[in-house]
């Protein structure tokens, strides 16, 4: 079984702090937060709509 990729993680982060979770979505550069790197590696193997 796949883990969810870097998409899914996110949504699902915006959908809880939508729901009043009451955590922050990391800022560029934060010790943690994705790199471009790993959206564009990411973006290799992302679902088209």
């Amino acid at each position: 079984m796949k883990k969810p990729g870097l998409y899914a993680n996110i949504a699902a982060k915006r959908e809880r702090i939508a729901a009043g979770s009451k955590e922050k979505m990391r800022q560029p550069g934060d010790k943690g937060a994705p790199t471009a790197k790993a959206f564009k590696e990411s973006a290799k193997t992302a679902k088209k709509k």
